[in-house]
């Protein structure tokens, strides 16, 4: 298990405080969750997981107010599989469909203000780990620890995603590049010395491990309980030790 490293930018970020109900106001720095995200937009598979070890933040921490035009409703699931099913089969034939999913964005639209960050960048070390969720394939190569973290630096060289990689918001690209190592040197002298960022959002952990609840991979069903996990990170000369974080605040154990 070896220690991978890329180097984020991006125009604008919003990691998002839970606390704050109808307006977006970001933290100072990016949660492990959101960074886990963001690896696994490059590269996922449901037998690995993304395990942040360090976050160094280069640029000054600005925030720039904007006001976005939201909508306040989502399509329903449940209407979206019904209106597959009543058009299965029927191309080109007119036909009245009973469920319909779609929303009024002109009348369900809503603005609000967000307090987000701007001309941001990020150094991330990471690890991967295995889940034990393996298929028949899987089971039988050699060394599939090394497979998946070439398979990451393969797609992440190439520019390839499965989405495209965000910060906190989707309408926030993110740039990824590989990295051998950080050059603190870069780190501005606004984030020198030590400071206490608070208590934070780690992550979101779901309490079935992205296993299906039904325990039928073939036609999953997932449960939806999930729980927020918090820790306090203390940024030093511009670097968040994440995994010695983890280990003083028995974060590992709330995960896991």
């Amino acid at each position: 298990m070896r220690e991978l490293k890329v180097i984020v930018t991006g125009k604008r970020a919003c990691f998002t405080r839970p606390e704050m109900k109808a307006e977006r106001v970001s933290y100072d720095v990016p949660t492990p969750g959101a960074m886990e995200g963001l690896l696994k937009s490059i590269y996922w598979k449901p037998a690995i997981r993304y395990v942040i070890d360090q976050i160094v933040v280069f640029n000054p921490i600005e925030f720039e107010t904007v006001r976005r035009n939201e909508v306040n409703s989502k399509i329903s699931y449940n209407k979206m599989k019904n209106l597959m099913k009543e058009t299965e089969g029927k191309e080109g034939v007119e036909i009245t469909v009973k469920s319909d999913p779609t929303i009024d964005t002109n009348s369900d639209r809503t603005q609000r203000s967000s307090l987000i960050l701007k001309n941001v960048k990020y150094g991330i070390a990471f690890h991967i780990e295995q889940t034990g969720l393996q298929n028949e394939k899987e089971k039988e190569e050699c060394n599939p620890q090394i497979k998946h973290e070439e398979e990451f630096l393969r797609r992440c060289r190439k520019g390839q995603s499965f989405r495209t990689p965000c910060l906190g918001c989707s309408e926030f690209p993110a740039h990824v590049e590989l990295t051998d190592d950080f050059d603190l040197s870069q780190v501005c002298s606004d984030n020198r010395g030590e400071k206490d960022l608070g208590f934070m959002l780690y992550r979101v952990a779901f309490r079935d491990h992205g296993k299906p609840a039904n325990g039928n991979w073939e036609h999953p069903v997932f449960s939806d309980e999930a729980d927020s996990i918090f820790y306090r990170p203390v940024m030093i000369n511009g670097v968040i030790d994440v995994k010695e974080l983890r280990k003083k605040q028995n974060v590992d154990q709330c995960i896991e």
